[in-house]
């Protein structure tokens, strides 16, 4: 029998997308899906479901894995969790030395830097695959970023960088990100980055939502996307605005409370371990959270007086206001990976990360375009000049907008975040002293002085 060039386990929406897009870029392909209740015809049906022939389907792993030609590479598509370390001792026993076992799923990196050592004690190469784009993406071409050893990386990459997407020079999104668990690493905070860009837009709609109709508002979205401030979420938040069911909007019957898988929560409690603020984040985080406690502000609402609103906001404020909490929230989210390229000795390449970020992701704009030279010449957005410039000259757009929301009882978790981070990080002298202060009169935690060297330490009885 001929044997496939690679292989994929889980035919859920994604595997079953990326699938076809390995196929149709013409690699031999063999599928496998477990059979249990519910899933028993998975693979004959997508089997039938296209008129592709170089496409194989097993219910077997040991007849899947043996028809693949070695080195096996193995794409494995389900959900992250122990459902990981399952499949990988259920398909080890059949598996040869130099074969590659790639995750291609959200997976905390740590399970990854875990699952790399095992596996190379077993001399299989094991790479943590983070993959962007959702359905679409993963069928026309997705953002991938994997992370393992760089030899494991290239006997995958001729078809890694041939299902990827392309970005504005032709070069495919897809690079070798850096050692163990750093493809996930990174996917990690992209996905992070994306609930806080997600929120912004959330805010920014709730703003506008007092004065504008949906239409209005989908045509404001729009006339900013074709601008600078021009991205993938805010282009598909304009359709989403204009999509009837019947005579409703269909926005203004979907219930306000917020789903969360996980890669949000993970980027926040990493920023905590590694001691970073990623506020943006974590606020974007805590909203989704507090919108789950729907009854309880249903409640509380009963309790108040509602406010009128008296006038409509400044859309040009609101717009700087916009571009100013995103990129603050890219420069958390970039130096949040620097910080971990240290911790982990990964040596991660920050402009390369953006270029494949450009395309194919969700968190895809302009802005990362211009990323790509900014994060060549400098170590961080607040050091590029024309960056901090753009903060600082929009300093008044953001205050206005909060507080616009202040004044209107419109919660603000996020643009207040991004706010807070600047006046923090551009303040000579913070209230850190008191706490020091307090901290030494409870515990004798001792301080350092102004008027001292930096490497002396003093402890006072108060």
């Amino acid at each position: 029998m001929h044997k496939s060039e690679f292989g994929v386990i889980g035919l859920g929406v994604m595997g079953k997308s990326i699938s076809l897009n390995i196929a149709e870029n013409g690699f031999s392909t063999s599928v496998y899906n477990r059979i249990c209740e519910g899933e028993e015809n998975v693979v004959d049906d997508f089997i039938h479901s296209t008129s592709l022939k170089n496409i194989n389907g097993f219910t077997n792993l040991k007849s899947f894995v043996e028809g693949i030609e070695r080195p096996r590479r193995i794409l494995i598509m389900i959900k992250a969790g122990t459902a990981i370390d399952t499949i990988i001792q259920q398909i080890l026993p059949f598996l040869h030395k130099g074969d590659v076992i790639i995750d291609g799923g959200n997976s905390l990196f740590t399970d990854t830097q875990r699952r790399t050592i095992y596996l190379n004690q077993a001399e299989i190469d094991f790479i943590g695959c983070g993959i962007s784009g959702g359905e679409e993406g993963a069928r026309k071409g997705p953002s991938i970023m994997p992370g393992g050893s760089f030899e494991s990386y290239l006997k995958v990459a001729p078809i890694l960088e041939k299902i990827a997407a392309k970005d504005n020079s032709g070069k495919p999104c897809c690079t070798f990100i850096g050692n163990d668990g750093a493809g996930h690493f990174i996917k990690m905070i992209h996905n992070g980055i994306e609930y806080a860009e997600m929120q912004l837009i959330a805010e920014v709609y709730s703003i506008l939502k007092v004065s504008f109709t949906n239409d209005e508002i989908s045509k404001l979205f729009h006339e900013w996307n074709i601008e600078n401030t021009g991205n993938y979420l805010l282009e598909i938040t304009s359709k989403i605005l204009t999509k009837k069911e019947g005579n409703n909007y269909l926005i203004d019957l979907i219930l306000d409370k917020s789903g969360n898988k996980g890669t949000g929560s993970w980027s926040s409690k990493t920023a905590l371990d590694l001691g970073f603020p990623g506020t943006m984040i974590t606020a974007a985080v805590f909203d989704r959270f507090i919108s789950s406690f729907k009854k309880d502000r249903v409640e509380l609402s009963k309790n108040l007086t509602r406010k009128v609103h008296f006038n409509a906001p400044k859309i040009e404020d609101l717009k700087k206001a916009y571009q100013f909490a995103r990129i603050i929230n890219h420069h958390q989210g970039f130096l949040l990976m620097k910080e971990a390229s240290k911790t982990y000795n990964w040596n991660l390449n920050f402009s390369e990360i953006a270029r494949i970020w450009t395309n194919g992701c969700i968190i895809r704009s302009k802005f990362m375009e211009k990323s790509i030279e900014i994060l060549k010449n400098n170590s961080d957005y607040l050091k590029d000049n024309q960056t901090f410039n753009s903060l600082h000259d929009n300093e008044d757009a953001i205050v206005e907008t909060l507080k616009y929301g202040l004044e209107n009882r419109i919660p603000l978790n996020t643009l207040n975040a991004s706010f807070n981070y600047w006046m923090s990080i551009t303040s000579e002298r913070l209230p850190a002293n008191i706490i020091q202060a307090q901290r030494d009169f409870f515990g004798a935690h001792t301080y350092q002085r102004i008027d001292k060297k930096e490497q002396e330490y003093f402890h006072t009885t108060w």
